[in-house]
């Protein structure tokens, strides 16, 4: 493997087509349907003139028999907006190729320019181009090993590459490796996978500890986080110091009691058979309850500790819920959050709603958590050889 610079004299790339915008504008680059849906209420001011206030909202229903009222829990008003507008794209022409997963799989987006004060390299394999992410000013030993989603039939997307600066400036400077693997139909199982794997050996190598090491992924890739490390647990490797997963696909049978109860509600993959989540080409004839393609099948005994993301209106939700129960059960070191009236990756919102705001801050606390733990060990470990 070859690691070849990508960063010119301001220590910034283009990726994909003419010169876009600065690489942390505080833009949304989403997942078609959710990008649409923001952009309009990004687009709408509420509040003052100066500026656009966010307030919580607490939704009470009079319940005049008992005459009192019953508090709900709340949603932020740009997250109901956000939501609606989402189920309002999904009503156009829009819906087929959003659910299908037609626009995932050649994305049509400005160039993505990397912020001066980080430098981004192409590290090219034989069978995929993993991009590098690494700050100036700070060497902190410590790196992110992200894993993008788009259902295992998706390429890199620009606001990965967001999301790769996001994770480096609340890690205080860790660097950020983004395997953009091989996917469905020309590559199904075990190609992602053995590209996963393969990009951990590859940071293991470069000389980063596994200790150092956290694996994040959503979607697709917070399932594909998942078998890595099961995969790692079973063949004796070691194991990264933790996974962060936001609403990952954990389990491809599809047989959560979610997929029908939200089935209504889900603004992206609900009301309908035919989207991403019953695509086959990535799981072709093979056993859908391989715990390396379901990771949900698997045993979490000894597994790092857990970061779990997922929205209340998602058709995974119980991807979610059963991955963090059997974690919890076999004793491992799990939080589980699950965001009222959010939908499918909403922490694609970054900064814009107060919701996606709130992950993301939690996903900094769980990275110092980690951090801390780390240092604990380690003085531990100082203490017994002495």
């Amino acid at each position: 493997m070859d690691a070849s610079s990508a960063s010119d004299g301001a220590g910034s790339r283009c990726v994909g087509g003419s010169a876009g915008g600065d690489g942390d504008s505080g833009r949304p680059e989403c997942e078609a349907g959710i990008e649409e849906a923001v952009s309009c209420v990004k687009g709408r001011k509420i509040g003052h003139s100066k500026g656009t206030i966010y307030k919580n909202t607490k939704i009470e229903n009079l319940d005049e028999r008992k005459g009192r009222s019953m508090s709900r829990k709340t949603v932020s008003m740009i997250g109901n907006l956000t939501r609606d507008m989402m189920s309002d794209v999904m009503e156009t022409s829009l819906k087929k190729p959003i659910q299908t997963g037609e626009f995932r799989k050649n994305p049509v987006e400005p160039a993505w320019r990397c912020p001066a004060e980080y430098i981004y390299e192409l590290v090219k394999t034989e069978q995929f181009v993993m991009e590098y992410l690494k700050p100036k000013q700070a060497v902190t030993g410590r790196v992110i090993l992200q894993l993008h989603g788009g259902g295992y039939i998706g390429p890199m997307k620009n606001i990965y590459r967001r999301f790769a600066v996001k994770y480096s400036q609340i890690s205080f400077g860790a660097d950020v490796l983004t395997p953009d693997y091989r996917v469905a139909p020309e590559h199904p199982y075990p190609a992602a996978l053995e590209d996963t794997i393969a990009a951990y050996h590859w940071l293991l190598e470069q000389g980063y500890p596994a200790e150092k090491i956290v694996v994040a992924g959503d979607s697709a890739g917070g399932g594909l986080a998942l078998a890595l490390c099961l995969w790692l647990k079973n063949h004796k490797e070691p194991l990264p110091s933790g996974v962060i997963a936001m609403s990952p696909w954990t389990d491809l049978t599809i047989s959560g009691e979610s997929v029908e109860t939200n089935f209504e509600k889900d603004p992206l993959f609900g009301k309908t058979r035919d989207s991403m989540l019953y695509n086959k080409d990535y799981l072709g004839e093979n056993d859908p309850t391989n715990e390396y393609i379901s990771p949900l099948f698997g045993d979490y005994e000894g597994f790092p500790p857990l970061l779990i993301q997922v929205g209340s209106y998602e058709m995974l939700l119980s991807d979610s819920t059963r991955v963090a129960k059997k974690a919890k059960e076999a004793g491992g070191k799990v939080k589980l959050s699950i965001y009222e009236g959010m939908f499918h990756v909403f922490q694609m919102a970054m900064l814009l709603m107060p919701e996606s705001k709130k992950a993301w801050a939690e996903i900094k606390r769980f990275l110092h958590y980690l951090d801390t733990e780390e240092n604990e060990m380690q003085n531990i470990s100082k203490e017994e050889k002495a």
